[in-house]
């Protein structure tokens, strides 16, 4: 099986829309302040528009796995 990390932070825009922006195979040893961090950077910075409209808030960031099984279907 396969097992496969991902690093998603998710924002709200001036609207309100929640936006999602991952990040593959983050670091093991990533640290909650690190990640803050970097999502106040983006927002600071403001680094990403969503059709035009900056972002304004942070809402989370979790790390999602999931794990792939193929089957060899041939007969």
């Amino acid at each position: 099986m396969e097992i496969k990390k991902k690093l998603i932070m998710s924002f709200k825009t001036l609207s309100g829309k929640k936006i999602s922006i991952s990040v593959d195979d983050p670091r093991e040893n990533l640290t909650e302040s690190e990640i803050k961090t970097a999502m106040n950077t983006i927002l600071s910075k403001n680094i990403f528009k969503v059709n035009g409209e900056d972002l304004d808030s942070l809402v989370e960031a979790k790390v999602v796995e999931t794990g792939t099984t193929e089957y060899d279907l041939v007969l």
